[in-house]
């Protein structure tokens, strides 16, 4: 009986995320559900890819939180739209959650939605939003562990984005291993290396987002 709940709660979930996806569809815009451990550099990421792109793209931010706008204040500073959802303790986004924000953005001035996802690396990825991109940030003092311990994200996800790679010099991590495990694991993700600190590598990350807005939507 427990097992039948669950697929009723996935299943209605996922009967949602298809109807935004349509919608978005509709707009022509393209959806990146971005998710990390709390500190991975989410909103970091975000902030680095509305810089590198806000002149040839129109971007907008949907940012999930347990509590606060914190992360949505910085996003603001950037002039995009922003959609605060806090969750009030849930682990994770859901497409309910989604569809009430996409109400609130103006789908029709837009090219990209980047959702910011409750830091997590377990819940977030069974749960359909109704996006395009699947990207986790996997940041160099988590440890290259990460994915014996949470496989599930590294195999559902289009992009691993190895973040502060700047502290690199100052940490035990095993740069090839980890890349040669996660490759194994889902051959067709795309790798990325970047400190969203000093901006290394993250404009390669930024011209790989725009291309898929024209892979995905074109």
């Amino acid at each position: 009986m427990k097992v039948s709940v669950i697929k009723d709660i996935l299943s209605a979930n996922d009967e949602i995320a298809l109807q935004n996806r349509q919608l978005l569809d509709k707009h022509g815009i393209c959806v990146m559900n971005v998710m990390a451990s709390p500190g991975g550099g989410k909103t970091s990421l975000i902030l680095r890819t509305i810089d590198a792109l806000r002149d040839r793209v129109r971007i907008a931010v949907v940012e999930g939180d347990i509590a606060s706008t914190v992360d949505a204040d910085r996003v603001a500073k950037k002039s995009v739209p922003v959609v605060q959802i806090n969750t009030g303790g849930q682990c994770h986004l859901d497409a309910p959650m989604l569809r009430l924000a996409l109400a609130k953005l103006p789908l029709a001035d837009l090219d990209l939605v980047m959702i910011e996802n409750v830091g997590n690396l377990i819940c977030p990825v069974d749960f359909k939003l109704g996006e395009n991109l699947n990207v986790m940030i996997a940041s160099a003092p988590e440890g290259d562990d990460k994915p014996y311990k949470y496989p599930g994200i590294f195999i559902a996800v289009d992009a691993v984005v190895i973040n502060k790679i700047d502290l690199l010099p100052y940490l035990r991590f095993d740069m090839p291993a980890f890349r040669k495990l996660i490759l194994g694991m889902n051959p067709d993700v795309h790798i990325f290396e970047v400190s969203c600190e000093t901006g290394q590598g993250t404009e390669d990350w930024a011209e790989w987002v725009a291309q898929q807005i024209q892979t995905k939507l074109k």
